[in-house]
C-alpha cells in the first residue's frame, strides 16, 4: 500500500476488476427478492454534466446498497438517442445524425464508466437502433387497431422562409432560430394517441403512487384536470348558431359579461371577416403571458337571464379542452378580470363572502359589492382590484340569489337540465398526445397512403420500417424524408398499386415511454411479444421499477406518458401491472453562483476535470454530501476539497496501521471486558451502522449518513489500540466503516478492504448489521429547563425512573442557584430527553 492516495490508479484498477468479473451482470433468480433501480436515461449530447453526476451517483448508491442487503438488483443504462440536436448538428456540421449520436454515446459511456457506476451494460438500450424503434412501430399499429391512434388537423410553428416546421424551443420571440424571420401558425394533419381514453384511470391511479413526492402526484392530477361541471348552449344573436360552453362554476353563470372562443373554433371563420386579424390571434395562441382578444362584433345571449354578451376570439382558449368556447366571469376569475380590464369590459359580481351578504341582500339592495353607501353612494366596482374566486353567497342571480355556492351549483345544474339548456358532464384538461414530428431523426410512423385504399398500416412482417441513410440535411423544406425517393415511394400492401409512405416521425417521448420495460430483456434484436408471453418472462419478475430517479422537470409529461404506455401494453396482454414506477425520487438541481449550472450562464463545472483532479470517489461523495437528494445542491469548491480530505484521511489511518490491521482478528467474547475507550469505539461503530442504515432507508438521506461516517472516523482517529482486544475493536470499526462507505465511494473502499488483509471484493460483502444492545448508550444527556428555557445539562444513566430524573433535576446546583426561593408550580419530565421546571416569578 502506497502512502499517498492516488485516485486515478486506484479507480482504474477496480473498474477493470469489476468488468473482468462481470460483477454487475443481472440474471433473473425467481427465488431471490428483486430490486429494480433506474435513473432516467440521458440524451447523448456528448458530455456529462454535474447534474448527471449527482443523478447517477444517487442511483448507484441505492443499487450497491440493495445488492449488499441481499437483493437481486437490476441497474441498467441506455440512451434516449433520437432528437432534434442530432439533426441540427447534421445541418450545421454536415455530419449524419447517426454518426454524431453514436460518437457521443461512446464518449458518454466512457465518462459514466469512469464514475464507477455499477450498470449492467448487457441490457443497454439505444432508442435510435431499429431493433428498438421497431417496437415503437409495433405498438403504434396495435393502438391503431384499437382506435387509440387517429389523425386530425392541428396547428404547428411554421417558418415560411425555411419552409419547415419548428419545435417550440426553436421559436424565439415569435421568430425562427435559424433565419430570424417571423414564425406563423400552420394547420397540418397530425397523428395523435388517444390518451384521453385513459384519463380517469390515470387520475385514479394517482392514489396508488404512495412512493412519489406529493407535489409530483399533484402535478399529475392537475395536468389530467378532471372537472365536473355543465355544458350550456349560448345562442348567437342574429345567427342560427349557438356557442356551447363547459364550466365547473355554474354558480357564476349570472355574472357572465363576455364570451371567448378559440381561433380554431368552427364559428371563428364565420364571425370574423378580417382574416388577417384572425391569423394574428392564431399566431399568439398558447402564449399564456400575453392574453389577446379580437372583438367579433357579434353577441351571444345568456340563456339564464337574456343578457347580451360580446363574443371575443382569444388566444388563451384552446379547442382541445371542453368545447373551445368559454363564458367569462371577470368578477370571479382572475384571468377574465385581467382581460376585462384590458378591453374595458363590464364586471358583474354575483358571489360575495357570507359576512358581507348578511348585511344587505334585499329586493332594493341586492348586492353590497355593486353599491356601497359612502356619503351619498359610490360604485364599489370602480375600486375592485382583483377577482373574488372563493366560495360565498349568490347575489344578482335570479331565483338562486341567497344560496351558498356549493348548493347553487347543484341547483343551477338541475335547472339547466330540466329546461333543456344544457347537461351535466365531466371534462378533463388532458389533451390527446400529438406525436407527429416533421423531422428525420425519429421513429418512422408505419403508415402508407394509397390512392385506392386510403390509409394503410405497414404490415407487421415488414417492421422495422427503417430510416434511410442517404438523405440530405438543409434545414429547409420540411422533413428530409420528403426528398428520399426510395423511402417515400412504395407499393400498397393491399392493392399492389403505387403509394406513398408517411414522412412524419414520432415524438421522442414515445421512445422514453416504455424503455424501462425493454431493459427487462437482454439487448439485441429479439421478438418482444414472444418474450413477453413466455412463462419465464423477465418482465413480470422485474417490473415495476422499485426506485426511479430523475429531475422534477419530467414530473408531468414523461411520467404521464410512461403511465399511459404501461397501461396500453397491459391491455395488449403483455404485462400484468398498471403503474411502472413504485417509488420516485426527484433530485434537485446543481446551483453555482446563484443559478442552475448551464453553458449559457458560464457557470458550469466540468466533471471530467473534477474526476481527473480529485477522482470519481470524491466527485460522488461531494454530490451526495452537499445536500439531501431532493434539494438543490449549491456548488462549493471548498466542499469538494473537504470530501477529498476525508477520503485522504481514511486512507492515512489505514496506511499508518496496515500491518496491525492485517494481523488482527476480530474476536470479543464479552464487551464488558473492554477498556472504556475500546467500548466507546465499539458502541460508536454500532451506532454508526444503525444511523447510516436508517438514513439510507429513510428517504435516502445520504448527507446525514456521510456525516455519521465522518464522526466515526474522528472516533477511530482518536483511538490508540494497545491490547489485543483494542486491536480487534479497531479493525472491527475500520471494516464496518469501509463497508458503510463502499456504496458512496466504491473504488477507495475496495482498495482499503484488501489493504487491511481481506480477500479482494468488498462489493460482494454483506451490509453490516448493528447490535441494538451494543448501540445503546449507558448514559444519556439530560436537558434541564426553567420555564421552557435551557438552563443546565447533566449526564444520567439510561432507563432510570421519572421520579429519580425529577430529583436529579431539582438538585442540580446551577438550577438551585437560579431558582432561589421561587415556588415550583410543576415539573414536566420528558423521558430520556429533558425536564422542564415551571416556577413562579
Amino acid at each position: 500500500m502506497k502512502e499517498k492516495y492516488d485516485p486515478q490508479k486506484v479507480e482504474l484498477k477496480w473498474q477493470r476488476y469489476w468488468d473482468e468479473r462481470r460483477l454487475h451482470k443481472t440474471e433473473m433468480v425467481k427465488s431471490q427478492k428483486k430490486f429494480y433501480c433506474l435513473e432516467m436515461f440521458p440524451y447523448p449530447s456528448g458530455e456529462i454534466h454535474m447534474g448527471h453526476v449527482r443523478n447517477y451517483a444517487i442511483g448507484d448508491v441505492i443499487a450497491r446498497y440493495k445488492r449488499m442487503r441481499g437483493y437481486n438488483v437490476l441497474h441498467p443504462m441506455g440512451w434516449d438517442a433520437f432528437g432534434l440536436p442530432a439533426e441540427n448538428a447534421a445541418i450545421k456540421h454536415g455530419v449524419h445524425p447517426s454518426e454524431w449520436t453514436y460518437r457521443n454515446i461512446e464518449k458518454m459511456k466512457d465518462q459514466l464508466n469512469r464514475m464507477g457506476l455499477s450498470y449492467d451494460w448487457e441490457r443497454e438500450v439505444t432508442t435510435c437502433k431499429p431493433e428498438y424503434y421497431r417496437w415503437n412501430q409495433w405498438v403504434f399499429l396495435k393502438m391503431l387497431e384499437r382506435g387509440l391512434v387517429y389523425k386530425k388537423f392541428s396547428y404547428v410553428n411554421w417558418c415560411p422562409s425555411c419552409a419547415t416546421v419548428l419545435a417550440n424551443e426553436q421559436v424565439i420571440d415569435d421568430r425562427c432560430w435559424r433565419c430570424d424571420n417571423k414564425v406563423n401558425q400552420k394547420k397540418l394533419e397530425q397523428w395523435f394517441f388517444r390518451i384521453t381514453e385513459y384519463a380517469e384511470e390515470l387520475l385514479q391511479g394517482c392514489d396508488e403512487l404512495k412512493g412519489w413526492p406529493e407535489r409530483v402526484v399533484l402535478m399529475q392530477r392537475n395536468w389530467i384536470g378532471r372537472g365536473e361541471g355543465v355544458e350550456v348552449d349560448f345562442p348567437v344573436e342574429g345567427m342560427d348558431e349557438h356557442l356551447r360552453i363547459f364550466t365547473t362554476r355554474p354558480d357564476t353563470l349570472f355574472g357572465v359579461t363576455f364570451m371567448c372562443i378559440a381561433p380554431e373554433h368552427p364559428l371563428s371563420e364565420k364571425l370574423v371577416k378580417d382574416k388577417a386579424k384572425l391569423e394574428e390571434i392564431k399566431v399568439k395562441c398558447g402564449k399564456e403571458d400575453e392574453k389577446t382578444g379580437l372583438n367579433s362584433g357579434y353577441y351571444a345571449l345568456n340563456p339564464l337571464n337574456g343578457d347580451k354578451i360580446p363574443i371575443y376570439i382569444a388566444n388563451f382558449v384552446v379547442m382541445e379542452y371542453g368545447t373551445g368556447a368559454i363564458m367569462s366571469v371577470p368578477a370571479h376569475d382572475q384571468r377574465d378580470f385581467d382581460f376585462a380590464r384590458k378591453y374595458d369590459l363590464p364586471v358583474k359580481v354575483v358571489i360575495v363572502p357570507e359576512q358581507k351578504e348578511r348585511e344587505a341582500v334585499s329586493p332594493t339592495h341586492p348586492s353590497p359589492w355593486r353599491w356601497e353607501s359612502k356619503g351619498g353612494g359610490g360604485n364599489l366596482l370602480s375600486e375592485l382590484t382583483e377577482a373574488y374566486e372563493e366560495e360565498g353567497i349568490l347575489v344578482d342571480s335570479g331565483q338562486f340569489t341567497g344560496l351558498k355556492s356549493d348548493i347553487a351549483r347543484k341547483e343551477i345544474t338541475k335547472f339547466i337540465e330540466e329546461k333543456g339548456l344544457g347537461t351535466a358532464v365531466v371534462n378533463y384538461k388532458l389533451r390527446d398526445w400529438g406525436i407527429s414530428r416533421q423531422r428525420y431523426w425519429g421513429t418512422p410512423i408505419p403508415v402508407i397512403y394509397c390512392g385506392n385504399c386510403g390509409i394503410v398500416p405497414v404490415p407487421e412482417k415488414d417492421l422495422p420500417l427503417i430510416l434511410p441513410e442517404n438523405v440530405r440535411f438543409t434545414g429547409k423544406g420540411g422533413s428530409p424524408l420528403l426528398e428520399s425517393e426510395t423511402f417515400l415511394n412504395t407499393i400498397c400492401p393491399i392493392c399492389g398499386g403505387n403509394a406513398k409512405r408517411e414522412t412524419d416521425t414520432m415524438d421522442t417521448f414515445v421512445d422514453s415511454s416504455w424503455y424501462f420495460i425493454r431493459y427487462c430483456f437482454k439487448k439485441g434484436d429479439i421478438d418482444l411479444p414472444t418474450e413477453f408471453r413466455s412463462p419465464d418472462s423477465e418482465v413480470n419478475y422485474w417490473m415495476p421499477v422499485d426506485q426511479y430517479i430523475g429531475g422534477v422537470e419530467h414530473a408531468v409529461l414523461h411520467l404521464l406518458y410512461s403511465r399511459f404506455f404501461t397501461r396500453v401494453i397491459r391491455d395488449l396482454g403483455l404485462i400484468n401491472i398498471s403503474e411502472p414506477f413504485q417509488n420516485l425520487l426527484t433530485q434537485g438541481m446543481v446551483i453555482k453562483d446563484g443559478a442552475k449550472m448551464s453553458k449559457s450562464k458560464g457557470n458550469i463545472v466540468d466533471p471530467n476535470y473534477l474526476i481527473e483532479k480529485y477522482g470519481a470517489d470524491t466527485a460522488r461523495l461531494f454530490s451526495l454530501f452537499a445536500a439531501p437528494p431532493e434539494k438543490d445542491l449549491d456548488w462549493s469548491d471548498k466542499g469538494v476539497e473537504g470530501a477529498h480530505r476525508f477520503l485522504n484521511r481514511v486512507w492515512g489511518i489505514i496506511y499508518k496501521n496496515q500491518f496491525k490491521l492485517q494481523s488482527s482478528k476480530f474476536k470479543i467474547d464479552n464487551i464488558s471486558d473492554l477498556q472504556a475507550s475500546a467500548l466507546r469505539l465499539y458502541r460508536k461503530t454500532h451506532q454508526t451502522m444503525k444511523k447510516v442504515s436508517t438514513d439510507i432507508e429513510r428517504e435516502y438521506h445520504f448527507n446525514t449518513a456521510i456525516a455519521a461516517m465522518m464522526e466515526l472516523t474522528n472516533e477511530i482517529t482518536s483511538f490508540q489500540p494497545e491490547s489485543d482486544e483494542d486491536c480487534s475493536v479497531f479493525k472491527f470499526a475500520i471494516e464496518q466503516m469501509l463497508l458503510l462507505l463502499f456504496p458512496f465511494s466504491p473504488h477507495i473502499t475496495e482498495e482499503l478492504w484488501e489493504a487491511i488483509g481481506n480477500k479482494p471484493g468488498i462489493s460482494e460483502q454483506k451490509w453490516p448489521e448493528w447490535d441494538e444492545d451494543a448501540a445503546r448508550e449507558d448514559q444519556i444527556e439530560l436537558v434541564i429547563q426553567l420555564n421552557g428555557k435551557l438552563r443546565s445539562k447533566t449526564m444520567i444513566s439510561q432507563g432510570i425512573p421519572d421520579d429519580e430524573i425529577r430529583k436529579i433535576a431539582l438538585e442540580d446546583q446551577k438550577i438551585k442557584e437560579i431558582m432561589g426561593n421561587r415556588k415550583i408550580k410543576k415539573v414536566i419530565v420528558v423521558k430520556g430527553k429533558l425536564v422542564n421546571i415551571v416556577i413562579g416569578e
